[in-house]
């Protein structure tokens, strides 16, 4: 899926993928001269205020406007608590998705967020707000990221306020809402308009460029699905690969689940032992392999318990014999 210039070694996964560690040293760096070009005065104006006022995004009516702002004012920060935050975020919901779709992509992806809350800001603030203030911040392309991740990894738990474990899904929608409901809020000093444009970019460059992994219709078929059986409407009625661990596919779990048809076991199913399953091999229903493929395809393969994982198995090998006959 990945086609960008990176590729983790190892276990296919990096802490700090090249993107995201260059996107924090770079916003480091700017923050760093912006503080000290406060003690730099140039024509009667602080240096810091000369920044902002070629850098920052700023309104076509204010006579400093350049195209260049849609790119400068994702890099500068008003503090630094907006900056920690905002490059938190960016790492902990950013480096898995760089290190899954390639740092190429991931730069794009996330560029293109960010344009996108510069242009809702810019088309939208006067309508709302009456007026539109410069703005400066990496939020808008970081609320791109963030939606992007939970619609990948909805039932990923992260924890609120670092103790309150939360699914992501929930998390994102509760941002949404809360930009939304505070949308005209000019005395703020929120760029609201700016998280909620990265949001809806993030999501149209998800749904449209099919090589970060995202299928809107299969996802929205798994959704309905859900709903049917969790209102008592039957068994799963969607498409299952009739080998789960044959030559013909398997669930990778460095994809999160997402079927592959790279062929020939994954690592984790040869080392899943089944000398102590619990269940019988008559006793293991369509129900709890409907159950144990739902669960994939919503948090992966990794996320299963070892019993799960046996249960699988059992039924592949079930199914192998039933073909040999």
């Amino acid at each position: 899926m990945s086609d960008g210039y990176y590729r983790p070694g190892g276990m296919g996964w990096s802490y700090f993928p090249p993107v995201i560690k260059n996107l924090l040293i770079i916003n480091g760096v700017v923050f760093l001269l912006q503080n000290l070009a406060q003690t730099i005065v140039i024509d009667g104006m602080r240096g810091s205020d000369v920044l902002l006022k070629y850098f920052a995004l700023m309104s076509p009516d204010s006579g400093y406007f350049q195209i260049w702002q849609f790119i400068t004012y994702q890099f500068m920060h008003g503090g630094f608590s907006h900056l920690f935050f905002n490059l938190f975020s960016l790492w902990m919901f950013g480096a898995e998705l760089e290190n899954m779709w390639g740092s190429r992509n991931f730069l794009i992806f996330y560029l293109v967020a960010g344009v996108g809350g510069a242009i809702f800001h810019l088309l939208f603030s006067t309508i709302f707000q009456g007026v539109v203030p410069p703005v400066i911040g990496a939020s808008g392309a970081i609320f791109g990221v963030m939606v992007a991740f939970g619609l990948l990894f909805p039932d990923r738990y992260i924890l609120f306020y670092f103790f309150i474990p939360l699914k992501t899904k929930y998390f994102i929608a509760f941002l949404i809402i809360i930009n939304i409901l505070a949308v005209d809020d000019a005395g703020s000093g929120v760029a609201h308009l700016a998280h909620l444009g990265g949001a809806v970019f993030g999501f149209l460059y998800l749904v449209f460029d099919k090589r970060l992994g995202f299928d809107i219709h299969q996802r929205m078929s798994g959704w309905k699905d859900s709903f049917y059986r969790g209102s008592g409407g039957g068994k799963y009625r969607g498409k299952k690969p009739s080998n789960l661990f044959g030559s013909g596919g398997m669930f990778n779990s460095e994809d999160d689940g997402r079927y592959s048809s790279r062929g020939g076991a994954n690592r984790d199913v040869e080392d899943a032992h089944f000398k102590d399953v619990n269940k019988r091999e008559d006793e293991v229903t369509q129900e709890d392999i409907d159950r144990i493929l739902d669960k994939i395809s919503q948090s992966g393969y990794k996320n299963l318990t070892e019993e799960e994982k046996r249960i699988l198995f059992e039924a592949s090998r079930r199914m192998n014999k039933e073909d040999r006959r």
